[in-house]
């Protein structure tokens, strides 16, 4: 369960709040009582979600480059956090292939100027750094990778959230061993989660914008890997699993100060078309899609997470089953359609989820 508790008045540090899982997450920790300051550049998409749901009313946010270690330095000494929430990130697989220093900087030198910004403040505090579930070493298998499997990846991203993983690594046995944590007072742990999906996300090359966009526009939505399969789940589930772990790397640093794995059931594991088909079926009319002649870069085509460690460690585990997932995604894109409130609806499914975690 989520202990709201924790959360009340909280510090929170997190970065790339701008993007889509930062918006949710900032309306979330809002809700929860925190005190927010976010970290990243402006938001990566127009439209955004930051913008649509008036998430910097919620929070300090300021503007920067976790590129560049002095500016985040000052930002985390003058936010003096007791929970760092790292998810700023080139996040797009395709966008790799066609930029792939900027993926390396981002992703491998960012997180080591956070880990060396941290390092440096030298205060007690949690740090739960977002990774990916495309960190694994890609077999192709049809189990889910578990998190001892060892860190890899074919593509520029892949390989650079495998490459981050790695400095998490070097900086928890240099720096943060949990077993020294009275010493150096920070708890620090990888969080690995599949597909986050909802409202609000207007990523490019990424199915469910995809979708979204083309059924808006009245237009069938091209799709290059229909039979490919991942591990689909709506953005509140891992989301749940970042806040879950900070709490427990808060009450007991030696147990948790690791790698986690956050995804959905078995059965969530879908392919492409399976989305693509109760989309077009959920939202009715004119929606379609067809599969993309075109040529593209390599994509692993099958990926699942073994999440077993995080539902028996911390009593982790899915709410939301995907079919009602998609529908909530329909309703959210509706509701932007018809110029409707949506703060307030992305407010209220949060609050509909933490109904789900009663029961």
């Amino acid at each position: 369960m989520l202990n709201r508790s924790f959360w009340k008045n909280r510090k929170v540090f997190l970065t790339g709040h701008t993007g889509f899982k930062g918006s949710w997450l900032s309306l979330w920790l809002d809700a929860l009582g925190a005190k927010v300051t976010g970290y990243a550049f402006d938001p990566p998409t127009q439209p955004n979600l930051f913008e649509q749901a008036g998430v910097a009313g919620t929070l300090r946010s300021i503007r920067g480059d976790i590129r560049d270690l002095q500016p985040l330095k000052t930002a985390l000494a003058e936010c003096r956090p007791d929970v760092i929430i790292h998810m700023a990130a080139q996040s797009v697989v395709k966008r790799g292939y066609e930029d792939p220093v900027e993926t390396y900087s981002s992703n491998v030198m960012g997180t080591v100027h956070l880990f060396e910004a941290v390092r440096q403040l030298k205060q007690r505090c949690v740090v739960v750094n977002v990774t990916s579930d495309k960190c694994y070493v890609n077999r192709e298998w049809v189990w889910g990778y578990r998190e001892n499997e060892p860190m890899g990846g074919r593509d520029p991203y892949s390989n650079s959230k495998g490459c981050a993983e790695l400095v998490t690594t070097a900086y928890q046995e240099s720096f943060f061993p949990p077993t020294l944590f009275e010493q150096h007072g920070v708890a620090l742990a990888s969080a690995r989660a599949g597909n986050a999906i909802g409202g609000g996300d207007w990523t490019s090359d990424q199915l469910i914008p995809d979708l979204m966009r083309a059924f808006l526009a009245g237009q069938p939505c091209l799709i290059r890997n229909p039979s490919a399969f991942r591990p689909w789940q709506f953005v509140l589930e891992p989301l749940r699993g970042y806040l879950m772990l900070a709490e427990r790397l808060a009450a007991d640093p030696s147990r948790f100060a690791s790698g986690w794995n956050f995804g959905p059931v078995d059965d969530d594991a879908k392919p492409v078309s399976w989305i693509a088909e109760k989309l077009v079926s959920s939202w009715g009319g004119q929606a379609a899609w067809t599969q993309d002649s075109a040529t593209h870069p390599r994509e692993a085509h099958a990926l699942k997470l073994d999440a077993a460690k995080a539902k028996t460690g911390m009593g982790w585990r899915p709410v939301l089953p995907l079919s009602q997932a998609l529908d909530w995604i329909v309703e959210w894109y509706r509701a932007f359609h018809s110029g409707d409130d949506l703060r307030r609806l992305t407010q209220t499914q949060i609050a509909r989820y933490e109904a789900l975690l009663q029961n």
